[in-house]
């Protein structure tokens, strides 16, 4: 697959979404919690709590929807400063009871609408990257279909990413590059290849620690080694002392270039 062939399987409707992942790896131990406690609850963003095994797990995921309906309702996706500071409250609490958090991530990118500037969402997602930096908690993030610019970022600023095989992640979409690069959104699969946005090629230049096999709806198997690999990185950093454990994730991202 070339990657704008990636990216559109990234995009594909019939992928499965965060509430999906949510369901296989925690079931009916999945307590969904609500609101920023300053403006409203955004549905494009889904959080709470879930027994991952034996593990308390903070679990927060973009959801772009199923059909329809339910991508008008999540906003296809695309998080207003309030979903934002929805996941930073839940990453807070989790961090006073040391419970490490998952997120899942699948977005164009944050919302730019003229109400979410007036809300503040640079700053939402400023702080959000500000303090995940230094929470003394583990955090995993994994991919799961897009990852558009700082709306993917605010939920990826942790000690391990990793990445369905069939996601991307890019500081802005190919039609966006190749309208600014060259004044023609149809040079967006020339675009792709050269963002260097595919999971192989972000583990290649060691942005990403895992690439994964993209499950499918009843893929058991699949869902059960990866509720494995999740709980041994959780063990693994929870054993770590939460100073060392950011100044750890802090390391991580100064690498990033050499």
């Amino acid at each position: 697959m070339s990657a704008y062939d990636k990216v559109c399987a990234a995009r594909d409707a019939n992928k499965l979404t965060s509430i999906d992942y949510i369901n296989n790896l925690f079931g009916d131990s999945f307590l969904e919690l609500h609101g920023d406690r300053n403006f409203a609850d955004d549905k494009a963003i889904i959080g709470g709590i879930g027994m991952l095994n034996e593990i308390p797990v903070t679990v927060i995921g973009l959801e772009k929807g199923r059909n329809t309906k339910e991508r008008m309702e999540r906003n296809f996706g695309m998080a207003h400063p309030e979903g934002y500071r929805k996941a930073l409250r839940l990453m807070k609490q989790a961090e006073k009871f040391h419970r490490p958090i998952l997120c899942f991530v699948d977005t164009s990118g944050a919302f730019c609408g003229i109400g979410a500037e007036e809300r503040g969402q640079g700053h939402a997602i400023a702080t959000n990257l500000m303090e995940m930096m230094a929470l003394k908690t583990p955090v995993l993030s994994v991919f799961i279909g897009e990852g558009g610019s700082g709306g993917a970022l605010a939920l990826a600023v942790a000690d391990e990413v990793w990445m369905m095989e069939d996601s991307v992640y890019s500081v802005i979409s190919p039609e966006g590059c190749a309208s600014i690069l060259w004044k023609d959104s149809s040079k967006a699969p020339e675009a792709a290849e050269k963002l260097k946005m595919t999971a192989q090629d972000l583990f290649d230049l060691g942005v990403v620690e895992r690439v994964l096999r993209q499950p499918k709806a009843e893929d058991k198997k699949m869902f059960e080694s990866l509720k494995i690999l999740i709980c041994r990185t959780f063990e693994k950093n929870l054993a770590v002392d939460g100073a060392e454990l950011a100044n750890l994730r802090y390391e991580r991202f100064r690498k990033f270039g050499n």
